[in-house]
């Protein structure tokens, strides 16, 4: 059994002050505090259905608004998810999933690629979600795409409900990158990349 994929990455700035802890080996564990609760519970649908262990800490400029919180959370999730796939060798590289919610259906497929790429095609049917700014939904995943050095494709097919809409993204998101994080034993030790390093 090979040690578990665990990394620390603490980023502060005059915005926010953030500690990401990650087990990517982990039984979806998460302790969360963003000072905004429809995100950590967002937060904890990727522990929970990536089977990640997840540990967040954020102090932001909530009197201003939640827009660095998500997004500097973003990225410094993606800084950690980085640091513990290391060079990807074994990895099997792409994951995706689909996700319905009652009437809401969202597919999120990833490449960790070593290239930065997000692809979005959301129609939030609200602006808000309790305190939550449906529009940092897309600076949340462009943070962390850009620090993951990811390609992720998102895509909401169907709701109404936007919680349901938020929802099945975040636990697509999960089980996607839980499938492209997963070693392939076929693969061990192999970087999954034509070029030889991704």
């Amino acid at each position: 059994m090979n040690a578990p994929r665990i990394a620390e990455v603490t980023r502060n700035t005059r915005e926010t002050r953030i500690t990401v802890r990650i087990n990517l080996d982990g039984t979806g564990q998460s302790k969360l505090h963003t000072g905004i609760g429809f995100f950590d519970h967002m937060l904890d649908q990727i522990a929970r259905h990536g089977l990640i262990d997840l540990d967040i800490h954020c102090e932001g400029d909530l009197h201003i608004d939640g827009h660095h919180t998500v997004e500097d959370v973003g990225i410094t999730l993606g800084l950690a998810v980085a640091k513990a796939v290391g060079d990807k060798a074994g990895l099997t590289r792409y994951g995706h999933s689909y996700v319905p919610l009652d009437e809401a259906l969202s597919r999120v497929v990833i490449d960790l690629s070593g290239r930065p790429g997000l692809h979005m095609d959301v129609k939030f049917t609200a602006g808000s979600i309790g305190a939550f700014d449906t529009q940092l939904t897309f600076e949340f995943f462009q943070g962390f795409v850009n620090h993951a050095l990811a390609t992720v494709h998102i895509d909401n097919l169907k709701g109404h409900n936007a919680h349901h809409q938020a929802e099945t993204m975040f636990k697509a998101f999960g089980r996607a990158l839980r499938m492209a994080t997963t070693p392939d034993p076929r693969s061990a030790g192999v970087i999954p990349s034509t070029k030889g390093s991704l």
